[in-house]
């Protein structure tokens, strides 16, 4: 609710447009009212907003991992639908701590160490955290100014959950000078993070060259094991880099392996260096055709795509690559993880391979698309990102 009143209030001033989205993960009987509650809150204020109501959560032993990744979908479709080309998220300087204690305890390394960016590029959003620099106190404070109330969620206390056993330990008083310092520890996380990535993406360009096809070939090394490891992720269309552990030894001596759903194996024909493509075994199932449907968390079609009605966008497959070896320089072990438009078990198109022709290509364009760039912007704190600015009204 503060973010909503924040944000309204500088967009307001620059002659922009704001749209508040209230996620209701249906998890309490009490959702739904509250959810309206706030709808109702906002009007008030002359915020536009949508509630979306999630349904295919359950409590459970992985809720709050369930939730977290059912509101991101949610709030980044919504995004997409409407045209909104940023989406600001309302964590605080609290939520900071606890996420940096959260990883502290899982002995994290530096990636995690630093916590949550205040600027985060994805394919299709920008998310903005734009409050990681100020306690909820300060936010609190702030809507009592302004007159405005808000909904305390019951289950931020519910110690059945880890990060709310986390923010109890936080809160101890034994444990009062704990939040500052694990925010003095996450900026210096956050530089050490920022010139990881720099020399990732760096080590990158040198040594990769990535294709449209969905594998890359690496010409040069060793590589920087984050750098390996954010390239392994991108190709297997994944949400997490695999362990730098389990990266560092092929990032220091490339051999022949199969790691988090990619293979590495000689060039060949390649070229000079190795290949890394998909592991057949690893792809997912096909999906329906359909414009802009994610095949594998790798290829996505195109929003103007016509693909015919009953079709499922799916991977080659051995036997379809065997018989079209002719018609491609490429190996069998890229050719075969290829997205392929697919009609009752008949093939009718394969558009990186131009098959059967440019018209049926056009009519059904695919896109490498990873949820993740190999190489994005580096990490961003709040206080690299200078977000003050925008927070001019905070009381």
């Amino acid at each position: 609710m503060a973010l909503a009143v924040l944000a309204n209030a500088w967009v307001r001033a620059r002659g922009g447009h704001l749209l508040a989205l209230i996620v209701d993960h249906g998890l309490r009987a009490e959702s739904r009212a509250e959810a309206i509650l706030t709808q109702e809150r906002l009007a008030a204020l002359g915020i536009a907003s949508r509630i979306l109501s999630l349904s295919a959560l359950s409590n459970g032993a992985a809720t709050a991992a369930q939730a977290r990744e059912a509101r991101y979908q949610a709030l980044i479709a919504a995004c997409r639908t409407m045209g909104f080309l940023h989406l600001l998220l309302g964590h605080h300087a609290a939520d900071q701590a606890e996420t940096i204690w959260m990883r502290k305890q899982a002995q994290s390394g530096v990636m995690g160490l630093a916590g949550m960016a205040a600027l985060r590029e994805l394919p299709f959003v920008r998310l903005l955290r734009p409050l990681l620099r100020f306690p909820p106190e300060r936010l609190r404070a702030t809507l009592e100014t302004a007159g405005v109330a808000w909904v305390e969620d019951p289950s931020n206390r519910n110690r059945r959950f880890l990060r709310a056993r986390l923010r109890a330990q936080l809160a101890a008083a034994k444990a009062k000078t704990l939040g500052p310092l694990l925010l003095t520890q996450a900026k210096e996380a956050g530089s050490a993070r920022k010139t990881a990535e720099h020399g990732s993406a760096e080590a990158l360009a040198r040594s990769v060259r990535l294709f449209p096809e969905g594998y890359a070939l690496l010409t040069s090394w060793p590589l920087p094991p984050n750098a390996l490891a954010s390239l392994i992720q991108a190709l297997a269309g994944a949400a997490y880099p695999p362990p730098l552990r389990q990266v560092a030894p092929l990032a220091a001596s490339p051999r022949s392996a199969t790691l988090a759903g990619i293979r590495v194996l000689p060039a060949g024909k390649l070229g000079h260096g190795w290949l890394l493509v998909r592991e057949a075994a690893a792809m997912g199932p096909a999906v329906p055709a359909a414009p802009d449907q994610c095949w594998d968390g790798r290829f996505r079609m195109a929003f103007t795509a016509q693909p015919p009605n009953g079709a499922m966008l799916g991977p080659l497959g051995a036997a379809s690559a065997a018989r079209l070896r002719d018609i491609s320089h490429l190996p069998a072990a890229v050719m075969q993880t290829l997205p392929a438009i697919w009609c009752k078990s008949v093939l009718v198109a394969v558009p990186h391979l131009g098959y059967p022709n440019s018209a049926a290509c056009r009519a059904m364009p695919v896109v490498l698309c990873p949820p993740v760039p190999a190489a994005g912007g580096s990490f961003l704190s709040a206080t690299e990102w200078g977000c003050r600015a925008a927070l001019d009204t905070l009381s």
